[in-house]
């Protein structure tokens, strides 16, 4: 069984000042969806489902398709691709859009346009976020252990000091997990940074106290494992989301509220799974010289080959 990878890249760019999706990062112009592919394919992956706006579709499948003309699995089939829209109108029968709303209704919504095109594992992903060649292992791994599993999902999680931003403080989900390794809660923190006492600290979404954090705590870059039957749980939620919230403006349907409202109803366990990798990502147009920097050094450790695909 090969996964599939989800990308989220329907994003628009607003803080960034464009389509992130397509920036060329690389030193040889290669994209961060480039990079996330390439380890995906290493780490047994099948075809990737690209979730994007209609208004790009067409430029970005054509880049695509070009682009990877050529990539083999490991099995030496094709890599297959599949291009989904998310749109604002894309919501259940009964519901009526309020005209003025113009923020997308957010990533387990997005996860939700690829429900008819997906039957196996999968894993989701940002398409701005690099996760490393470890993290894409890890989640093959977890999808092929889990493939004919129901009501299992994971997530992976990253040292809370292996994404830190050398900008500024940045805003984290810290998870929590029982003994047995199964998540418990998200718990959003602002502000995460080294603070002047050289002590990691962020301030608690919850509480709204500043608190100490450990390097070692993992937390969410939105990196998930699902198996197909989440699709039919998370879209019941979402019509109780949209009974509450159809009227506003922006209010968005989460991932981690989706996953955690089945794990509060029994419906579900998810395991929380650690990387070693370090992340990296672009969200304003500060971060691109550090990410380029980085991926330059990649290269030039032998770590990817440049181009990564000829």
């Amino acid at each position: 069984m090969k996964p599939t990878l989800l990308v989220l890249a329907a994003g628009m760019g607003s803080r960034y000042g464009g389509l992130k999706q397509m920036d060329g990062l690389g030193p040889s112009g290669e994209t961060i969806i480039d990079y996330s592919i390439y380890d995906a394919v290493e780490a047994g992956f099948g075809r990737v489902v690209y979730i994007v706006r209609e208004y790009f579709r067409e430029q970005m499948e054509g880049t695509v398709r070009q682009k990877y003309s050529g990539v083999k699995c490991i099995d030496g089939t094709p890599l297959e691709f599949t291009f989904v829209t998310q749109e604002l109108d894309k919501i259940p029968a009964g519901f009526t859009l309020n005209p003025e709303r113009q923020k997308p209704w957010g990533t387990a919504h997005a996860v939700l346009m690829a429900a008819d095109v997906i039957n196996e594992p999968f894993v989701v992903i940002n398409g701005d976020d690099f996760y490393g060649k470890e993290s894409f292992r890890i989640a093959g791994d977890w999808c092929r252990a889990h493939e004919n599993s129901k009501g299992v999902f994971a997530i992976v999680g990253f040292e809370v000091d292996h994404t830190l931003s050398e900008s500024g403080g940045v805003s984290r989900g810290i998870c929590k997990y029982d003994a047995a390794g199964h998540l418990t809660d998200v718990v959003e923190h602002h502000n995460v940074m080294v603070d002047p006492d050289g002590v990691l600290r962020g301030d608690n979404n919850v509480t709204g106290e500043r608190v100490a954090l450990q390097a070692k705590d993992l937390c969410s870059m939105n990196m998930w494992c699902f198996t197909p039957d989440y699709m039919k749980e998370s879209a019941s939620i979402f019509v109780e989301f949209l009974r509450e919230n159809i009227g506003e403006l922006k209010k968005e349907y989460y991932i981690p509220f989706a996953v955690d409202t089945m794990i509060k109803r029994g419906i579900a366990s998810c395991d929380v799974l650690g990387t070693p990798a370090h992340w990296f990502g672009v969200t304003f147009k500060e971060d691109r010289p550090a990410v380029v920097a980085k991926f330059a050094d990649l290269a030039a450790r032998g770590v990817y080959p440049t181009p990564l695909y000829k």
